[in-house]
């Protein structure tokens, strides 16, 4: 499974079993690191622990520390992976942090005073683990109880397919005192709903129980916070760390801007032994995977267990084809003419309903398969488009043989036509072969309807 699916499958187990946890979010980057923004790991108090925020090389010392670290509540840290260590007499790394540091709870800059404190001693957990990547890692830590609501959100935007845009509170140099004022609007993992307020202009947080807590009597730094973060556009992010600074540029907040995206589904009509590594793969990216086929005998749920739902589905069903296509990924791979021209028949005629679409088997059955359905049609051009998102053969051709070799081609196509990534230039004349067949085809058809209208004109004349 995916470190999400993970996280939200462990956080849900801790809540029932009454067993604290720490979620630790990265916030921000700097210079090389292994994970970006939005990066998460799951620590409960019994030991078990799931998701990634490095390499692997901040894990550890992150496990150990994370209750130590949240014991007041909601904080962020900063791990560093550059080349400066300092070593112990006995030759040992020895963990040092940074001159220079912030204290996150009040907003004030801690420059040039002695940080070197014993490890155990402090607050502040900006460590140089001396890696050689030159990076730096802003961690937020909190307590399972004040994460649920960005963990709900995520579960609720799997199961609705709708994203949601969430924005954190990680930082603010506004100076207040929580002791003072436990209701204060501006503590470190403060959530706000941003979609809400872009729609109703409602400020809404996001408490625990998933219900968007309408904010009244909100500051007004946090309204010129609100207002600011509601006009910033993630560009192919789906998290990003943000400054808003007042009018003055003395004060300022920092954020977390997520938006969780629903899974990838990707449906395969087909239910041959060579889709079971396509599902295994998929799943591994924590895709929903949905396997068709006509034949009742290759389509079980026993054949296929990592999918989240098999099922039997006739040639004439084109309703439920819709469906099920609907913003999915399409692998085409039956072995069979006769599906393989039902399903594309309806698939080509509405090439906006789905993201990707690729079939299986060379380019020239493909092609006949095409030019039979387009004898079938009434207006043949309607298939255009279609033909233009069609990838045939499926897949990059990345070497090696068999179901596994195919299964990471495909993998590898679609996701780069999901995230908008450019082809390999061995694969580019994959594409630029469908388009010159397209207008092959186009031509072709424009040929006929003109004799048909020849004919038409001339038996009209007699």
């Amino acid at each position: 499974m995916n470190q999400i699916a993970d996280i939200l499958k462990l956080a849900r187990e801790a809540q029932q079993q009454q067993v604290d946890a720490v979620l630790a979010t990265v916030v921000r980057t700097e210079g090389s690191t292994y994970r970006r923004a939005g990066a998460m790991m799951l620590i409960c108090e019994d030991g078990r622990s799931v998701g990634m925020i490095s390499g692997g090389c901040l894990e550890p010392h992150i496990i150990k520390r994370a209750f130590w670290l949240t014991r007041d509540g909601a904080n962020v840290q900063v791990y560093q992976t550059g080349d400066d260590i300092e070593y112990a007499e006995n030759g040992n790394v020895r963990a040092s942090v940074s001159e220079e540091g912030f204290d996150f709870d009040r907003g004030s800059d801690n420059k040039g005073t002695d940080n070197k404190y014993d490890e155990q001693d402090i607050d502040l957990d900006e460590l140089n683990f001396g890696l050689g990547c030159n990076g730096r890692v802003h961690v937020l830590f909190e307590r399972l109880a004040t994460a649920m609501p960005l963990l709900n959100v995520i579960s609720q935007v799997r199961q609705s397919q709708q994203p949601v845009t969430v924005a954190t509170l990680i930082r603010s140099t506004i100076h207040f005192n929580i002791q003072n004022n436990p209701n204060s609007q501006l503590q470190i993992g403060l959530r706000l709903n941003l979609d809400n307020y872009i729609k109703s202009g409602k400020l809404t947080a996001i408490d625990a129980n998933h219900s968007d807590k309408v904010v009244s009597n909100a500051s007004s730094t946090v309204i010129h916070a609100i207002e600011s973060l509601s006009e910033y556009k993630l560009l192919h992010k789906n998290a990003e760390y943000v400054i808003v600074k007042d009018d003055s540029d003395d004060l300022a907040t920092e954020w977390l801007i997520q938006r969780p995206q629903p899974q990838i589904r990707l449906l395969i009509c087909g239910a041959g032994n060579d889709v079971m590594p396509l599902v295994t793969m998929a799943k591994l990216q924590d895709w929903h995977v949905t396997v068709v086929d006509s034949r009742a005998q290759y389509a079980t749920q026993r054949r296929f267990p990592e999918a989240d739902r098999v099922m039997v589905l006739a040639l004439n069903d084109s309703d439920t084809l819709l469906k099920l296509s609907k913003n999915a990924t399409i692998a085409l791979m039956s072995h069979s003419l006769s599906q393989d021209r039902a399903r594309l028949g309806v698939l080509l005629e509405h090439a906006n309903h789905y993201k990707y679409l690729g079939q299986l088997g060379p380019r020239y059955r493909t092609e006949r398969l095409i030019e039979e359905i387009s004898t079938t049609l009434t207006h043949p051009t309607s298939l255009n488009l279609g033909i233009k998102k069609l990838h045939y053969p499926i897949g990059y051709k990345l070497g090696g043989d068999g179901p596994e070799a195919l299964a990471l081609g495909i993998m590898a196509q679609v996701n780069a036509v999901v995230h908008n990534q450019l082809p390999p230039a061995e694969n580019s004349d994959t594409h630029l072969s469908n388009t010159n067949f397209t207008t092959l085809f186009s031509t072709h058809i424009d040929s006929i309807e003109t004799t048909a209208i020849s004919a038409r004109a001339s038996k009209s004349l007699s």
